[in-house]
């Protein structure tokens, strides 16, 4: 098991995580957000550093691959994914929603997003906090955007 936090690898300086030859290894992966030597807490921006990582190898980072490894893959890397990482019934539902185009600059990428990969490249390039619309805790809102009092 691994939680690949690009974050702190960069800031630490201590290298590039080499997820393909983890893949091929069969080595569960999940991405890891860290402060405590990383930069973030938003799976959005540690998806955007983690495509980069793969960039300077030479490699790509699919958005499909990203997204499994910050939900399901991450809950498999910790050996939960009986409890948590998708919406199957009975699993504890504790999630997101995403607003695709929070921004005036999202609204215009997705104009042009040709369809469902490149849509999710362009959330993992620009997203950040501001494109969380509502937080869900046990099945239950607690957050909703745009709102004088979360739930």
């Amino acid at each position: 098991m691994i939680a690949f936090c690009p974050t702190s690898n960069l800031f630490l300086g201590s290298g590039l995580f080499d997820l393909t030859t983890a893949d091929s290894k069969k080595v569960r992966v999940g991405l890891g957000t860290d402060v405590g030597a990383g930069t973030s807490f938003s799976p959005l921006q540690t998806l955007n550093e983690a495509y980069k990582v793969m960039q300077l190898q030479g490699k790509k980072l699919s958005p499909f691959k990203g997204l499994y490894m910050a939900t399901l893959g991450g809950a498999r890397s910790l050996s939960i994914d009986d409890k948590v990482g998708n919406f199957i019934p009975g699993k504890e539902a504790d999630f997101v929603v995403l607003d695709w185009a929070a921004t005036d600059l999202q609204q215009l990428r997705f104009s042009y997003s040709s369809g469902i990969e490149d849509k999710l490249f362009a959330l993992i390039m620009l997203g950040d906090d501001r494109n969380i619309f509502e937080t869900y805790v046990a099945g239950k809102s607690v957050y909703q955007r745009d709102t004088l009092n979360p739930r």
